[in-house]
């Protein structure tokens, strides 16, 4: 969605008293060209935006409307929902009440969020009452055991001449039922709480974007943190394998092995009574430096991690429990990747992720991750937002990136990068994608596999995509022998089918859930 970035440069730069000349003389721009800004009649970003906002100075994020682009987009996915469906409201609507009342947005938003939590666990547990076949057999279990305790105690009441040997048989049967009766308890609690944390699976992802995005995914704590382990490792040497391999035997009692297969049939895997840390043969050098130093991140950084994920945005153990997880993930990053080295090797190589994943020896996966969490005002790289799919299309990881709206789950556009990444594995797919609402952004994505460990083994490869506004396009490599300026090569899309008012697109595969909306082509 295209922000009024020059109303909001305008409106800041009459607050300030700068003058339009005056601005321009200082952003290097004619006057007439920021007064065509200011008008929104041109795109501003890249360094201009940079120093435009360095001059009035704000954040560039008070500029382009970061939470406010995030609001507008939850509105629109609660007014496509098929309860709203027909209430007419539509994208104008969302930001109508944005601009006018904010609070009421927010608290439709949170309503919506309410709303689909319930409605997903309503689902979950009716699934399990009406078809689920194992449901059934548990409760007939339940009913079955139950029957036989009770014919057995109504033995043992009423028949008072029993010898004390069948009277141990009757409560030896008692029992062996009830023994039997509280295993199958359990089975059938541990369905329910399937289905319940498969339900709460939505919500918990929404929480975690919502802490993501109130620290514009960037900790300093943590980075901090970071610094020190970092500095523990360069005491013991290069930063090697070998050398994170002797901290955490040393500093830590942990033992790293290889084998065939891991205890866990993973690709790697920490057992906790052991202290030891398995990677299966095939693992590249890459993830296992990642999954080591992450390791030691999390026996070491206990109250760094519970401060950062003791935020009122997490409501629930889980949500807690897996932001945990993310920020591990993060200190790692952080420690393979120093901010300052990395943000300058990233501008230096105007984002090259592949050369940048030569400089590291690191996987295509972990630069990406990396280039998302730059983020420490002052010195911001680009902002990326990004994903993960599987073969079957389905999206399994993601971080937002404000002012796109990101499948939460299910799947994306067709059309996007990261679908075409996989009919040409190994290589990178660019794309300058274009929404209903005039909003482009570059889209880079590539489809990995993990190695082999024999001819047995079934190799998924997955896709990752990094994305950014069409406004920072031009900081990086991919925008070579592109005209980002001229719009008529940009690739139609839209952010899921159901969300998609692009009624006459060949590629849909749902009806939209927005008929009041005029049909674009």
């Amino acid at each position: 969605m295209r922000a009024p970035i020059g109303l909001r440069i305008s409106t800041l730069r009459k607050a300030l008293g700068i003058s339009q000349a005056g601005l321009a003389r200082s952003v290097e721009v004619s006057p007439s060209y920021l007064n065509l800004i200011e008008a929104n009649k041109r795109q501003v970003g890249g360094s201009l935006l940079q120093r435009i906002a360095a001059e009035l100075g704000v954040p560039i994020d008070e500029l382009t409307g970061e939470a406010e682009h995030r609001l507008i987009h939850e509105l629109v996915e609660a007014f496509a929902d098929p309860v709203l469906a027909g209430s007419g409201m539509g994208m104008e609507d969302a930001r109508a009440l944005v601009a006018t009342q904010p609070q009421m947005a927010q608290l439709i938003a949170r309503l919506y969020r309410a709303y689909t939590a319930a409605a997903a666990n309503t689902d979950a547990y009716a699934d399990r009452l009406q078809a689920d076949p194992l449901l059934s057999q548990i409760l007939h279990q339940v009913l079955s055991g139950i029957t036989a305790v009770r014919a057995s105690a109504e033995i043992l009441e009423d028949v008072s001449d029993l010898s004390q040997q069948e009277r141990g048989r009757f409560i030896g049967s008692i029992t062996r039922e009830t023994r039997g009766l509280t295993a199958v308890a359990q089975n059938l609690i541990g369905q329910f709480d399937q289905a319940s944390t498969v339900s709460r699976t939505g919500s918990v992802r929404r929480e975690l974007d919502d802490m993501i995005f109130a620290a514009h995914n960037y900790f300093a704590d943590l980075e901090d943190r970071a610094a020190e382990i970092r500095q523990v490792l360069d005491t013991e040497g290069p930063l090697t394998e070998a050398t994170i391999v002797g901290v955490l035997e040393k500093g830590h009692g942990i033992t790293v092995k290889r084998a065939s297969a891991t205890p866990s049939a993973r690709p790697y895997s920490y057992d906790r009574a052991t202290r030891t840390l398995w990677f299966r043969n095939t693992t590249p050098q890459s993830t296992r430096q990642f999954q080591m130093v992450r390791l030691a991140a999390e026996l070491t950084s206990d109250d760094a991690l519970t401060a950062a994920a003791s935020v009122p945005l997490l409501t629930s153990p889980e949500a807690r429990e897996r932001a945990r997880r993310y920020l591990s993930s993060y200190i790692a990053g952080a420690v393979l990747f120093p901010y300052e080295q990395f943000r300058d090797d990233a501008e230096r190589l105007r984002y090259d992720i592949e050369a940048l994943s030569e400089i590291y020896n690191a996987s295509f996966e972990q630069i990406a991750h990396r280039l998302v969490t730059l983020r420490r005002e002052g010195a911001e790289g680009v902002p990326f937002g990004f994903l993960r799919a599987d073969p079957a299309g389905r999206l399994t990881k993601h971080f937002p990136l404000p002012g796109l709206l990101l499948p939460h789950t299910g799947h994306a556009c067709p059309l996007w990068a990261i679908y075409t990444a996989f009919r040409s594995s190994g290589q990178i797919v660019r794309q300058v994608a274009q929404f209903s609402d005039g909003s482009r952004f570059l889209f880079v994505a590539k489809a990995v596999s993990r190695r082999s460990s024999g001819f047995a083994d079934q190799i998924l490869p997955h896709a990752i995509l990094l994305v950014t506004d069409i406004l920072h396009a031009d900081r990086t490599v991919y925008t070579a022998g592109l005209n980002i300026n001229d719009p008529t090569a940009d690739v139609p899309v839209g952010p899921t089918c159901r969300l998609c008012i692009r009624s006459k697109c060949a590629s849909r595969q749902e009806e939209p859930f927005m008929p009041h909306e005029a049909a674009l082509h």
